[in-house]
């Protein structure tokens, strides 16, 4: 008889085993759930560091919606068709980014780093870089 589903072991990444993914212009962000470390098939989860003054690059996600979670700093986050919409973001918020919606995340401060948790849900995105637009003065 095999083993009931909801027994199975749960994984544990400590903060020195992170996944360094690939940056977003000034962006980093580093894995602890993903399927190359825990093997989830369904949810990946990141923490985001924007530097003061930085942005990512303008780009959008073709496979997956996300949720992200500022946990310090400020900014402002950018979207739409044209990045034409700018909301003011800090420590506590919460974003909702559905797929294919054109985003760029920029630190507005000069000494604090932005950081962001990112969920998706997919284990690999697919990221549609948009060079023409956006903020470029912080990539």
């Amino acid at each position: 008889m095999s083993e009931p589903e909801h027994s199975k072991y749960c994984t544990v990444v400590g903060r020195d085993n992170l996944e360094v993914e690939i940056n977003s212009g000034a962006m980093t962000r580093l894995a602890g759930v993903s399927e190359s470390l825990t093997g989830s098939t369904g949810i990946h989860l990141a923490i985001a560091t924007v530097p003061p003054g930085r942005c990512s690059t303008t780009h959008y996600h073709t496979n997956c919606e996300s949720a992200i979670y500022v946990v310090s700093g400020t900014g402002t986050f950018l979207s739409g068709p044209e990045l034409d919409r700018e909301d003011t973001i800090s420590a506590g918020d919460f974003i909702y980014v559905p797929p294919n919606s054109n985003h760029q995340p920029v630190n507005t401060s000069d000494t604090e780093n932005l950081v962001l948790v990112v969920a998706r849900n997919t284990p690999v995105e697919l990221v549609v870089e948009l060079p023409g637009l956006g903020r470029k003065d912080c990539v």
